[in-house]
């Protein structure tokens, strides 16, 4: 299992309202999400919108694939694409940059 990492910009204006979405996100989507190979997912906002995201996959490219497929995550990313700035027409799953991985301590 592949550990990624990712950034996004959340418009500020919007952070709020953002992070109450994901409150309440649907329950089919996250069984897609589960379905299609995301594991230990997890989403961190800063107070100026830098959205970082961390997830483990088999193959992140087949996972969002596989995602990408499904009739959950096209209404997801078309209602969560107004939140973010720099997507130049890509929906936020396409979008996101994957940041290089410098460190990492392994647990017992």
């Amino acid at each position: 299992m592949a550990r990624y990492c990712f950034c996004l910009q959340v418009k500020p204006e919007r952070m709020a309202e953002y992070t109450e979405r994901h409150r309440a996100v649907w329950p089919e989507m996250r069984q897609a999400l589960t379905d299609t190979g995301w594991r230990n997912y997890s989403l961190f906002l800063r107070d100026d919108g830098l959205l970082i995201g961390y997830v483990e996959a088999d193959d992140l490219d087949a996972a969002q694939a596989a995602m990408a497929r499904t009739e959950v995550n096209a209404r997801w990313q078309a209602e969560m694409a107004e939140f973010f700035t720099g997507l130049e027409g890509q929906g936020p799953d396409e979008g996101f940059q994957l940041l290089t991985e410098v460190f990492h301590l392994e647990g017992k």
